[in-house]
């Protein structure tokens, strides 16, 4: 569960992120790459496609039947990986305010 919950957070600072910079009304989307794209926030190819990733992890630990197949990748080394890289994009983001 740490995944989903670290990409969960990484969702709302940027739509915190939104708030502060551009508008107080967030838009609805999935895509926090369309919403870093809002904000004008300029992403390394590298964050792009971990925005990507978290976009389908927090996706995928919405609907029951693809959570299941979502946690079976979900290895020890695997969810270590994510875990820095979203908390290395989580930091950054921060200092960004």
């Amino acid at each position: 569960m740490g995944i989903i919950c670290c990409s969960f957070s990484t969702g709302k600072v940027l739509k915190a992120y939104y708030v502060k910079k551009v508008d107080t009304v967030v838009p609805y989307t999935h895509s926090l790459n369309l919403l870093a794209e809002k904000c004008s926030l300029e992403l390394n190819d590298e964050q792009v496609e971990l925005l990507e990733d978290v976009t389908r992890f927090n996706v995928e630990a919405r609907y029951p039947s693809e959570k299941f197949e979502f946690h079976k990748i979900c290895a020890k080394e695997y969810t270590e990986k994510y875990l820095k890289k979203i908390k290395d994009f989580y930091e950054w983001l921060l200092r960004k305010f």
